[in-house]
């Protein structure tokens, strides 16, 4: 016999899935936009193609999403709804001034996000875990912006500092935004909530801050 307490759990945790795809299918559908956006600020036509292409990765990702939240019975568009709000303001606050601000962005805005959907990712069902798992596997841009970073700091090295900055304000305003969604989507909060106690939740910001300084160093600047 299925209790009542059994029934509310079950539809929260049902809800808590729903949310962390619509939150992850309009990331990737900005992401489209953005990376579209930023392929007409490259500088040469190699730069060009490798953003569109990556571009187009992150409809497919979207595309896969929106398949499996129909699966679910769930209209894709309300369950982005909730989140437009907190990623528009946040991409309104981190506008890249330029080239090389938007490929930062891209790779430790992103980057952080998916670290913290792959760390609650095991909580999900088997198929919601491993779309989650898929989309958000690395399409070249990590590289890509390593390379690019790198290559504009040998040039200019004074670059370095202004695009260090930049990636501190990065993280201050995408920790400002996800606060903001934990608390208005209770589902989700949720989820980080059964990963365990407080150190094990401390455990996996740390971990996330840990891959983040590790990035910064990979582009050569300091976090």
């Amino acid at each position: 016999m299925v209790t009542d307490g059994v029934v509310v759990e079950r539809v929260v945790a049902d809800q808590a899935v729903v949310d962390l795809l619509g939150m992850i299918a309009y990331g990737e559908l900005t992401a489209f936009e953005r990376l579209a956006t930023d392929a007409r600020m490259a500088p040469t036509l190699t730069d060009k193609i490798s953003l569109a292409a990556m571009a187009a990765a992150e409809f497919t990702h979207f595309e896969a999403i929106s398949m499996a939240l129909v699966g679910r019975g769930v209209d894709p568009e309300a369950a982005m709804a909730p989140f437009i709000g907190p990623l528009t303001a946040f991409h309104a606050l981190t506008a890249p001034a330029d080239w090389l601000e938007s490929l930062v962005k891209a790779y430790v805005g992103d980057s952080i996000a998916a670290d913290f959907y792959r760390a609650i990712a095991h909580r999900l069902d088997d198929d919601a875990r491993a779309l989650v798992l898929d989309v958000l596997a690395d399409t070249g841009h990590a590289a890509f912006v390593v390379d690019r970073v790198r290559g504009a700091i040998a040039v200019n090295p004074v670059v370095a500092g202004r695009l260090a900055l930049w990636a501190r304000r990065l993280v201050g305003e995408a920790l400002n935004q996800a606060q903001q969604v934990a608390v208005e989507r209770d589902a989700l909060t949720g989820l980080l909530v059964g990963v365990g106690d407080l150190e094990a939740v401390a455990a996996i910001f740390n971990s996330i801050m840990k891959a983040h300084t590790e990035r910064m160093a990979a582009l050569g600047l300091s976090s």
